[in-house]
């Protein structure tokens, strides 16, 4: 039911910070690493399957020897792909070990000059391609190689830039020539283009005090990656939780100044590591929540080439707008700050609901899809629970019940039922739009004789709602056949009416159901003309470079309540054939802020965007939609 076009990306990093020798002694195998790597990887693969990366460096190998290495794969099990090929490299190394010879196998020294995948800085990313074809050559890591070994990059992030043209001419600017306007390609050259000149600025200073073999040393250890990183990302405009490492070993993850996309961090004696949730660190070291830290917006996270680590600013820290709608739906529920916020989210719906089903508890089914909603739905049924309570308190107060009232009072509780599931055999990769629809209406059991019918509403809870249209094509349609006398959906998020342009690839508005309600509702009553004075304001600002400065598309919105809006969508997704009555509830902007008070990135919902070019990019997405170029990406 949440159509959300494509998700966002997820990052994992590992520093060992004690010499390769010390992992295979104490934990007994030289894989210890890619073990801790795959379940990090694994832990975020909600994050992102389209595709998988790794990359692995080696600290002082000699000059001859291979020092960096990467795995990529868009297979349909990337993660498992990748790992199975690197203990592949393990496995020819040791077949070819013959007696006293198989004692190597614990022997760093050798492993180190024979096998690939034995360094001690580690990169992992999943990909969920928002944007270009699923290929391998669109998957992080990224690499940018050198015959210097400090000036070897490579490059893997959370990241989406909305200011991806101006990078773009930077870079031409400066000298070089892109070989695309994508903003992997732009992001990647413009740290690589400052981490070079950094090189050339300490070789320029040591030259002629040390001698050449001696510099390569001399360099990695008078570089300033904080100069570098400041130079690279002070032009970026959008959300970004950027990963690299250096040849010579050096890594950083750097946050965008408005904390938009997530980055945390855990560190002891013997590693430093980066995810992009915390229940992957907590699933991979069993490290205490309290010791797995955020990483600072506008900070990097810099390790250097001996293992120390540091927070420094950046770029300088903006009002935090971290993104809301992750917490709603796409991070791990498993993080108790984030389990503990849908819940709320959930607890919070409770007075629209009771309105929207007349407080009629006994002749009301409550349920949930999809499995994202749990949590959600857990915390609407502790509402539940406690608004019971309070009526069961108040019936006993007021007095004057006999037995068996008393016994209905105190035994009631809410109708609580799995409705629809869904049936992980089926599969609906089926070319043709008509039988896929088909198709998709098998793919959910529904559980029957539990409702009944002409008398019961069913209230089920969803996390979001962006298109509809899994609502309008299977799932009304699934819930009627139960016979309910009415259908309320239930969204735990508000009403998403503004395109996203940090990690989310919803940048087209006529894919948000609730754009749809308001244009119908501006036709209704009379109000197209406004649709004309909000695409020549986008024009013009877009004609002078003002776009940046204010969001245009707001005006749309304001002439209609969100209930009048809700009322709307619920038209738009009614099934002709549906005979049960329809009702759509949003959650309230304000009861989001209240459920998420430090994440308060909430322009999916309110079109209040955290960066400049977020206004341009909602403006443009506008025009687009005005001209009929729907399938026109605004960034």
């Amino acid at each position: 039911m949440s159509d959300v076009i494509k998700h966002e990306c997820g990052i994992a990093l590992i520093r060992l910070r004690k010499p390769f020798q010390y992992y295979i002694d104490k934990y007994g195998t030289p894989l210890y690493a890619v073990y801790k790597l795959h379940t990090l990887m694994e832990k975020q693969v909600n994050r992102g399957q389209d595709g998988a990366g790794v990359a692995n460096i080696k600290l002082e190998v000699s000059p001859g020897s291979r020092y960096i290495s990467r795995y990529r794969s868009v297979d349909p099990q990337p993660v498992a792909e990748i790992f199975k090929k690197v203990q592949k490299k393990f496995k020819k190394a040791f077949k070819e070990l013959k007696g006293d010879q198989k004692d190597l196998r614990y022997d760093a020294s050798w492993l180190q000059e024979n096998v690939a995948f034995t360094g001690e800085v580690w990169l992992g990313h999943l990909r969920y391609g928002t944007h270009g074809a699923n290929e391998i050559e669109n998957c992080h890591p990224m690499l940018r190689q050198n015959n210097w070994r400090s000036r070897n990059l490579v490059v893997a992030g959370n990241f989406n830039m909305t200011n991806v043209d101006t990078l773009f001419d930077k870079l031409v600017s400066l000298g070089q020539h892109p070989k695309d306007r994508v903003d992997t390609v732009t992001v990647m050259e413009k740290i690589g283009h400052f981490l070079d000149e950094e090189n050339q600025r300490v070789f320029d200073r040591f030259k002629g005090i040390y001698e050449n073999p001696d510099l390569s040393d001399v360099i990695e250890d008078n570089m300033d990656m904080v100069r570098v990183l400041h130079r690279s990302c002070r032009d970026f405009d959008g959300g970004f939780a950027m990963c690299g490492m250096t040849g010579s070993g050096q890594a950083f993850v750097v946050r965008d100044p408005s904390g938009i996309r997530p980055a945390y961090y855990y560190a002891d004696d013997e590693v430093v590591v980066v995810a992009s949730e915390k229940p992957a660190i907590k699933a991979a070291f069993d490290a205490n929540y309290a010791d797995i830290k955020e990483i600072t917006p506008g900070h990097a996270l810099i390790i250097d080439k001996y293992g120390e680590y540091d927070q420094h600013q950046i770029l300088k820290p903006l009002e935090k707008r971290s993104c809301s709608f992750e917490r709603i739906y796409f991070s791990r529920a498993s993080d108790p700050d984030i389990y503990h916020e849908r819940k709320q989210l959930g607890k919070l719906l409770i007075p629209q609901i009771l309105e929207e089903v007349d407080y009629d508890l006994e002749n009301t089914v409550f349920s949930y899809i999809p499995n994202t909603a749990e949590t959600a739905f857990f915390g609407l049924v502790e509402g539940l629970e406690e608004y019971l309570a309070k009526q069961r308190k108040k019936a006993i107060l007021d007095g004057n019940l006999s037995p068996e009232e008393l016994d209905k009072v105190l035994s009631f509780r809410p109708r609580i039922e799995k409705l629809v599931s869904k049936d992980v055999k089926q599969r609906t990769f089926i070319t043709s739009d008509a039988a896929r629809d088909e198709m998709v209406s098998h793919v959910y059991d529904m559980t029957y004789e539990v409702v009944k019918k002409g008398v019961d509403t069913i209230v089920v809870v969803d996390d979001s709602i962006v298109r509809g249209t899994t609502l309008e094509k299977s799932i009304l349609r699934l819930l009627d056949r139960l016979g309910p006398k009415k259908i309320v959906i239930v969204s735990s998020a508000p009403q998403i009416r503004y395109p996203d342009c940090y990690g989310i690839d919803m940048s087209k508005v006529k894919d948000f159901v609730a754009f749809r309600a308001t244009l119908q509702l501006l036709k209704e009553r009379g109000l197209d003309n406004l649709r004309d004075e909000v695409y020549a304001q986008c024009v013009a600002s877009l004609e002078t470079d003002n776009a940046y400065e204010q969001n245009y598309v707001k005006a749309l919105f304001e002439p209609f309540t969100p209930e009048e809006v809700s009322r709307k969508v619920a038209d738009i997704v009614r099934p002709k054939d549906l005979k049960a009555e329809l009702s759509i509830i949003f959650q309230t902007v304000e009861n989001l802020h209240e459920a998420c008070p430090n994440h308060s990135g909430d322009w999916y919902f309110t079109g209040d965007y955290p960066t400049p070019g977020g206004n341009r990019v909602v403006n443009k997405a506008y025009v687009n939609f005005y001209e009929g170029r729907g399938v026109v990406r605004a960034y």
